[in-house]
């Protein structure tokens, strides 16, 4: 199949500044945007796009609906706030086209990578990911519950730093406190935690806590949580913002 053509487009994390230069000429050439409302209008379509926007939690939907448009023979943007491979459209892109009439497997899809929210977090708080590191989302609405709190469990005795996405939502206000819960049983109560809400936003907040002083009520879904390592520590800084640093090397002294 000729003719179509499916860009899965990372925005990063908010700020322009974030947007990659092959993000930002992507943009320019598709004909039809697809993705979340306010993912379409970050993306600010020029004039003479077609605009389809939709909820959050209808991901396959879109994906379907980008490829056939691609199919009719239109240039495809479709977008996704941070990188759009983690936890983001590229999945359901790929997953669409898997279960999709097998024309699709013709259509020319490239995915256009984007500064993600534990990346944009971590530069703002210094090295907490400079060492093994690991990804969580905390939303059940596609995995049960019983399997978070596995993973979580693995990554405490694997002695991982820890990113989580999506902690809370008002749909899901509950499982940020139970995964709370669960690490103050395997870490110690000093592990260093950061909350950064929003980087690169003008209502960006960053707090950073232990374990054992953190409140879990500060996450919202703009929120992403960094979980430090048994070996990661807070670097004090004169008259700023102290650092967090998990480093490279295991058992050494400082």
């Amino acid at each position: 199949m000729s003719g179509g053509r499916v860009f899965v487009i990372g925005l990063g994390p908010g700020p322009a500044a974030w947007l990659s230069p092959e993000a930002s000429a992507t943009l320019a050439i598709v004909t039809d945007l697809v993705g979340y409302f306010p993912y379409v209008e970050r993306a600010a379509p020029r004039e003479g796009v077609r605009v389809h926007a939709s909820d959050n939690r209808v991901e396959r939907d879109r994906a379907r609906h980008a490829l056939e448009l691609a199919a009719e023979g239109k240039t495809v943007g479709v977008v996704s706030g941070g990188d759009p491979g983690v936890f983001a459209m590229a999945a359901a892109v790929v997953e669409a086209l898997e279960d999709g009439p097998p024309e699709w497997r013709g259509l020319d899809i490239a995915v256009v990578p984007g500064i993600s929210a534990m990346q944009a977090a971590a530069a703002r708080l210094g090295a907490p990911l400079g060492g093994d590191f690991c990804v969580i989302s905390l939303s059940d609405n596609l995995k049960p519950w019983a399997l978070v709190e596995r993973r979580l469990e693995a990554a405490c005795h694997g002695d991982f730093a820890i990113a989580i996405y999506n902690p809370a939502s008002r749909a899901r206000p509950r499982q940020i406190h139970d995964a709370f819960q669960l690490l103050r049983r395997l870490r110690d109560p000093e592990t260093p935690v950061a909350f950064a809400r929003a980087i690169g936003r003008d209502d960006e907040r960053v707090v950073l806590t232990t374990i054992g002083e953190a409140d879990p009520g500060l996450a919202d879904m703009s929120t992403l949580v960094l979980v430090g390592a048994s070996t990661t520590r807070v670097v004090a800084r004169t008259e700023r913002a102290p650092f967090l640093l998990t480093p490279r090397s295991y058992g050494a002294g400082r």
